[in-house]
């Protein structure tokens, strides 16, 4: 699963949250598939997605969305 974000700030911003919850994460180039205003993604297991909707939602991360790779191709995941 991806994390796309429109600033590199919020990427940032997350990363760190992320990592205070102890959720395995990498940083990574956002796909060119992806349309997202920050070049940063954030990668993370599928079995984290409601883990991390949490901390999105909780600390009011702004984010671009959240997206499965399918092949190779990202569908937007609706939470």
């Amino acid at each position: 699963m991806l994390i796309a974000f429109d600033s590199t700030q919020q990427a940032l911003r997350a990363e760190m949250l992320l990592e205070y919850a102890e959720i395995e994460i990498d940083i990574c180039p956002t796909p060119k598939q992806i349309t997202a205003g920050c070049a940063l993604s954030i990668h993370f297991p599928e079995e984290d997605l409601l883990a991390v909707h949490e901390v999105i939602v909780q600390e009011r991360v702004e984010i671009r969305g959240i997206f499965k790779q399918i092949e190779d191709q990202y569908e937007a995941v609706d939470i």
